[in-house]
């Protein structure tokens, strides 16, 4: 998939969305026109005492609070909560907290404040009192009490069993995918001995991994996931909401359809991986709602294709290794595609929201490169971020005949640059222009190659914002390192005044005033792997680690960015767009994170 164009409309690029079209049907329809919602979660009696549910479409993000989100699921905060928000509709924010081994209130936290970030909410209109908002904050655990009183409904109905088979011999009789399952010999226990065992399970009276529940459905079915699901498992483990309240967990695939349910969904959006798994999600709901336990109409499933992104891995578990093992600083190193990693880097929420709009939502698993993101960055910023100059890996420029000009090597000239070339309201950015400047290094060169319009002996450039100079010469050490530039300043040739274009010269460059510039540290970041797809194939994705992802230099910025806040974007005249970091920068002592370059350095 190419790459849009960083002059793209975004209107104009807006990609076909399947899941609009199903939304448009549905609504057309009256698929979910006399649904009832009671204001809060709840089986069919609670949703039939509530009023007919104002909200048009519902939808919900489920994180398992496991780990730190990343770009996959940036586009899956946009898609849920944009598509609620544009049908008028609500988006719930739902923890699907069912493993308490591996969850932890950090990820929590740390969860709901990239969603926010992200510029999305949970809090919608309350039916039940006029003017007043009510959250859609939600967690699975909250409804464990239903899904045990769920699994006993199914076990009375002799569509759920306790299997005490050991976790080999399931896996062996489940048979695979030309080879029909074999069936439990517990599965025609009765009711109320299933009901018995389970009661026991609950009780804490067997050790975990002793025995499961199983739905009863069909071990010959060409769908795996239908070969008698495991419902229930026992984990004597604390959950970071309901303690050690409970020993058994429900398992992710039971839980998810009810949460749905009970929460009133129309829509719930899940990544392609999750195809196979509908026909038991509809089973499942469908059962309950029979049994009277689920109100009608419920929820449907839709599956998209994940966005898969080049340069990038999005495994936790091999997210989680580049970070014990040291490889990157930590969750929000600048280089991981975390979202606090994201933020931190300085892409912004719109960017992110742009990306997700651009990529649309497929049945199809295709890639995009790393490209996208700068391009969304950049068109994000173009036309918002204020301009300055910064030199990033200094030399010293010696005018020399700055006194017999100016009358003194003191002296300094004022010069000023408006803040944004398209925004005139921003006003005007001041600094001044002294005998001695700093400017990039790969600005001279004492041999200068073809097509080189800068400086190198004899040449003629312009100051940006300032005078002509013609280039000297340099200075060089013991070891022949040019340690400066050196050139004379051409009378009368200030950008502004009348005189400035009395010399024709074909080269401009930037630089920063050695008497008022600002010392910063600058970190200048790129692509994590040198591979666009580090893991591919099972190999080993540390080898791909990209050596120079990181470099770390000190540079000058001018004297408009000084105290500046964290968080604080801009761009850098010729380098690209930058942030001041949001966990390290101070006032007095800047650290700023280089974005992105102004187009695509990458080399393919």
């Amino acid at each position: 998939m190419s790459a849009p164009s960083s002059d793209a409309n975004p209107a104009a690029v807006k990609p076909a969305n399947f899941l609009r079209t199903i939304i448009e049907r549905d609504l057309e329809a009256g698929t979910y026109a006399g649904r009832h919602f009671a204001g809060t979660p709840g089986d069919a009696t609670h949703h039939a005492a509530g009023p007919l549910d104002a909200a048009r479409v519902r939808t919900r993000f489920p994180p398992e609070p496991n780990g730190y989100l990343h770009i996959g699921h940036a586009k899956s905060i946009c898609l849920n909560f944009g598509l609620a928000r544009d049908f008028g509709g609500v988006c719930h924010m739902r923890f699907d907290d069912t493993n308490p081994e591996k969850e932890e209130q950090e990820y929590v936290d740390g969860i709901l404040d990239a969603v926010r970030w992200l510029g999305f909410g949970w809090d919608a209109p309350d039916a039940h009192a006029p003017g007043q908002n009510r959250s859609h904050l939600f967690y699975a655990s909250s409804y464990f009490d239903f899904m045990y009183r769920a699994a006993e409904h199914l076990i009375e109905r002799s569509l759920a069993y306790v299997d005490e088979q050991t976790p080999e011999d399931m896996r062996r009789n489940r048979g695979d995918f030309t080879t029909p399952g074999t069936d439990s010999p517990f599965r025609s226990r009765s009711p109320a001995d299933n009901l018995a065992r389970f009661r026991e399970m609950r009780a804490g009276q067997h050790a975990d991994g002793a025995m499961v529940l199983r739905a009863k459905i069909d071990m010959a079915s060409p769908n795996i996931n239908l070969r008698d699901p495991a419902l229930y498992r026992i984990k004597h483990a604390e959950h970071h909401a309901t303690g050690t309240a409970w020993c058994i967990y429900p398992m992710y695939t039971f839980a998810h359809p009810i949460e749905d349910a009970l929460e009133r969904i129309t829509h719930s959006i899940c990544t392609l991986e999750f195809e196979d798994q509908r026909p038991f999600y509809d089973w499942l709901l469908e059962r309950l709602a029979e049994g009277g336990l689920l109100a009608q109409p419920l929820p449907k499933q839709y599956e998209f294709a994940r966005l898969n992104m080049t340069y990038i891995i999005t495994s936790k578990r091999k997210l989680k290794q580049l970070v014990d093992e040291g490889h990157v600083s930590g969750w929000d190193d600048p280089r991981m595609p975390t979202i606090v990693g994201l933020r931190r880097r300085g892409y912004t929420p719109e960017s992110l929201q742009l990306l997700a709009e651009r990529t649309g939502a497929s049945k199809a698993n295709s890639w995009i490169d790393y490209s996208w993101l700068d391009i969304a960055l950049r068109d994000d910023l173009e036309g918002k971020a204020a301009r300055a100059m910064a030199v990033i890996d200094p030399i010293k420029l010696v005018l020399g005949n700055w006194s017999e000009v100016f009358g003194s090597d003191d002296h300094t000239e004022a010069c000023s640059a408006p803040a944004h070339p398209q925004r005139p309201e921003l006003g005007q950015r001041q600094f001044s222009l002294g005998r001695e400047v700093w400017i990039e290094r790969d600005d001279f060169a004492e041999q200068p190659p073809k097509g080189f319009f800068r400086l190198f002996p004899g040449n003629k450039v312009r100051l940006k914002y300032g005078y002509v100079i013609e280039c000297t010469g340099c200075e060089k050490d013991a070891d022949g390192r040019i340690t400066a530039v050196l050139a004379r300043v051409v009378p009368d040739t200030k950008s502004g005044t009348p005189g400035a274009d009395s010399v024709k010269v074909k080269g401009v460059i930037t630089w920063v005033g050695v008497h008022d510039g600002i010392a910063a540290e600058l970190r200048l970041y790129d692509r994590l792997f040198s591979e666009a797809q580090p893991d591919a194939g099972g190999k080993d994705f540390l080898s791909a680690l990209n050596p120079a992802s990181k470099s770390v230099t000190t540079g000058y910025l001018e004297p408009s960015l000084r105290d500046l806040p964290a968080d604080q974007r801009f761009q850098f005249e010729r380098h690209g767009y930058f942030v001041t970091d949001r966990i390290d920068h101070r006032a007095d002592r800047p650290v700023i994170n280089r974005i992105t370059g102004l187009k695509d350095g990458w080399t393919k």
